[in-house]
C-alpha cells in the first residue's frame, strides 16, 4: 500500500467502509471493502476510513490484505476505535494495540463530548474520560501515529454543557490531535445552529475543525457546509450517503458543492467529472439500485421532461439546470419526446464509437427496442456489452451469434446428507457442429457457466482468459399477481479489461443466461473474433 503526499489545507474523510457500511442492507465482505476502497481513492478522497481493527475479523483481515492489495494513489488509510478504557492506561489497552497493529499511518478514536453520556454510558467521570481523551492521544503520537478524534454527540453535548464541550476538545488539540471532528451523532442539527456552534468552538479552542454530520433531519450536506462556512477544514462523508438509520453526509454532493458553489478545489484535478461513474460503481458493489433522483450524479439530476422546461432547454440548456452536468461526469436527458430518446441513443452510440446521426430509421428502431425492453424489466445503465449488441444486431453489424441456443437445463438435488449438487446441461450449435456439454457447480447458474465454457473453449479458445467477476441479482416489482420478474447483471473480465451484461428473465437461471450469452459474445467479438469464422 503506497500513497503520494495530498494537500493537507482541506480533508476530504470518507468513511463508507465503516460508518456506510451500517446502513441496513449492506453487508461488505473484505473484497467489496477493497474494491471501494480503489473507487474512493480514484475520486481523489484524502482519507478513507476502513474500519475499525481488532473489533471484527473482517476489519481486521482489511487492513491486513490492505498493506499488500491496495495501491493507493491519494488517500491515507484510517483505523477506528475508542479512547482507552476508563481506569487503564493506554499503553497497555488492547484495542489501542490492534489500531496500531493495523498498519494504518491515521487513526480516528471516538471520544465522549456529551458530560451525561460519560457518566450514563461510560459510567466513569467528567475528569477521568478527559484523561482518556489526552492519555490516547499522547499515546499513539509518540507511536508516530496522526490522531483524529471524534467527538461523539459534540452538539447536544454543547448544548447542555458547553464548558465541558469545550474542555473535551482542547484536550484532544492539546495532546496533539491534528483535527477534533465535531459530530452530529443523532442527526438533529440545523445548518444555522451548526454553523454558529463550530465557529463559537473555533474561537474558543484554536482547534483545527472537521464535522460529521447524520441526515436524520435531512440537512447532513447542509450542515456539513455550514460547519465548513463556521471554520471547519475536515469534512466526514460516505459515498452516496450510506450509513445507520438514515445515512450520513452525502460525499459526491459535498465535494461537488466546495468545488462548484463554495470555489474550493478539495479534488485532484480532473476527479470530479469521475464522480457519477464512481457513485454508480460503488451502488453496484454494495448491490443498491442507485439513488434515480440524487443531487448531481443521480440519472435523473438533469433530466427534463416537457412543457416549458423542454422548450427553453433546446434555446439553452443553462436555463434551467444549475450547472453543466458534464462538470460531475453526468449527462442532460429529454425524457418523454422522440426528439430526446433519439438524441440519448445517439450519444451513447457515439461513446461507444458508433456515428448513428445520419440514420434516423436505426435510431428509431433502437428507441423502439429500448423502450420495450425498459417496459420487460431491463436497464443498460450498467450494462454498456448488452447495449453495444443491441446496437449492432439493429444495425446488422451481428448477423448472428457466435452459438445458438437449442436447449439448456439446470437441476439442483438435495441429498440426504444436507450437500446439494448443482448439475446443468447444455445444447447448442456453433460453426455448425451441435455441442451437448454438461457442468456442475457451486450453483446451478455456475454450473450453467461451466457447461457453456466446456461446449465452447474447443472451438474459441480465446474463451479460456474470460472469468465472471461479479454478478447481481435483483427482484423486481411484481407485474401479475405474485409473479416477479429477476434481473441480472453479470460483469466479466478477460484479465485486461471488464465489461457488463444484463439478462431478464422470469427466475434467476433464465435471466442468468441471457447475460453469460451476452457476456461471451461481446467477450469474443472484442477478442477480434467474428461468428462467420
Amino acid at each position: 500500500m503506497t500513497t503520494q503526499p495530498t494537500s493537507d489545507a482541506f480533508h476530504v474523510f470518507d468513511t463508507t467502509l465503516r460508518d456506510g457500511a451500517q446502513r441496513e442492507g449492506i453487508k461488505l465482505t473484505v473484497a467489496d471493502k477493497l474494491t471501494i476502497a480503489r473507487h474512493l481513492d480514484e475520486f481523489g478522497v484524502g482519507f478513507i476510513e476502513g474500519g475499525w481493527p481488532g473489533a471484527n475479523p473482517r476489519d481486521t483481515e482489511f487492513f491486513s490484505r490492505a498493506a499488500t492489495e491496495l495501491d493507493l494513489s491519494h488517500a491515507q488509510l484510517v483505523a477506528f476505535g475508542s479512547t482507552r478504557r476508563a481506569n487503564g492506561t493506554a499503553a497497555e489497552d488492547q484495542q489501542l494495540k490492534a489500531l496500531l497493529d493495523s498498519g494504518a499511518p491515521v487513526v480516528t478514536l471516538v471520544a465522549k463530548s456529551h458530560d451525561r453520556h460519560v457518566e450514563l454510558a461510560l459510567r466513569t467521570t467528567l475528569d477521568e474520560n478527559l484523561a482518556m481523551v489526552r492519555d490516547s492521544v499522547e499515546f499513539l503520537r509518540a507511536q508516530g501515529r496522526r490522531v483524529f478524534i471524534d467527538c461523539e454527540h459534540y452538539f447536544d453535548g454543547y448544548r447542555a454543557n458547553r464548558e465541558y464541550a469545550l474542555s473535551v476538545v482542547r484536550t484532544a488539540h492539546e495532546a496533539g490531535a491534528d483535527v477534533v471532528v465535531l459530530c452530529d451523532t443523532n442527526g438533529g442539527m440545523l445548518p444555522s445552529g451548526v454553523r454558529e456552534i463550530v465557529a463559537d468552538t473555533l474561537a474558543e479552542t484554536g482547534a483545527r475543525l472537521g464535522i460529521h454530520a447524520q441526515d436524520d433531519t435531512g440537512c447532513a450536506v447542509a450542515n456539513t457546509l455550514a460547519a465548513v462556512e463556521g471554520g471547519a477544514t475536515h469534512v466526514q462523508c460516505t459515498a452516496n450517503g450510506y450509513g445507520e438509520r438514515v445515512g450520513n453526509a452525502n460525499l459526491f454532493p459535498v465535494t461537488a458543492a466546495l468545488e462548484l458553489k463554495l470555489g474550493r478545489s478539495v479534488l485532484p484535478a480532473g476527479r470530479l467529472a469521475e464522480m457519477t461513474r464512481i457513485s454508480h460503481a460503488i451502488a453496484e458493489v454494495v448491490n443498491l439500485a442507485p439513488a434515480t433522483h440524487q443531487p448531481y450524479v443521480g440519472v435523473s439530476a438533469f433530466a427534463h421532461k416537457g412543457g416549458l422546461h423542454a422548450s427553453a432547454i433546446k434555446v439553452d440548456p443553462d436555463l434551467y439546470q444549475h450547472i453543466d452536468p458534464e462538470l460531475v461526469g453526468n449527462t442532460m436527458r429529454m425524457l418523454v419526446s422522440d426528439m430526446a430518446g433519439r438524441a440519448s441513443v445517439e450519444l451513447k452510440g457515439k461513446e461507444l464509437g458508433f456515428d448513428l446521426s445520419g440514420d434516423r430509421e436505426l435510431v428509431g428502431r433502437v428507441v423502439d427496442v429500448l423502450k420495450e425492453r425498459e417496459n420487460a424489466g431491463y436497464t443498460y445503465e450498467a450494462a454498456d456489452a448488452s447495449f453495444e449488441l443491441l446496437l449492432r444486431e439493429q444495425s446488422g453489424d451481428l448477423p448472428q451469434r457466435f452459438f445458438a441456443l437449442e436447449s439448456w437445463r439446470a437441476i439442483v438435488e438435495q441429498r440426504p446428507d444436507g450437500e446439494q449438487a448443482n448439475e446443468a446441461t447444455v445444447k447448442l450449435w456453433a460453426k455448425g457442429e451441435r455441442l451437448v456439454t454438461t457442468g456442475e457447480g457451486n450453483g446451478p447458474v455456475n454450473a450453467l457457466d461451466r457447461a457453456l465454457r466446456a461446449g465452447l473453449e474447443r472451438i474459441y479458445p480465446q474463451l479460456a482468459a474470460f472469468e465472471l467477476v461479479d454478478y447481481k441479482v435483483r427482484i423486481l416489482e411484481e407485474r401479475h399477481g405474485t409473479e416477479s420478474v429477476t434481473r441480472v447483471l453479470v460483469t466479466t473480465s478477460d484479465g485486461k479489461s471488464e465489461w457488463s451484461t444484463v439478462g431478464v428473465g422470469s427466475n434467476v437461471i433464465a435471466a442468468s443466461w441471457q447475460a453469460l450469452d451476452d457476456a461471451y459474445t461481446y467477450g469474443l467479438l472484442k477478442a477480434g473474433q467474428t461468428p462467420a469464422e
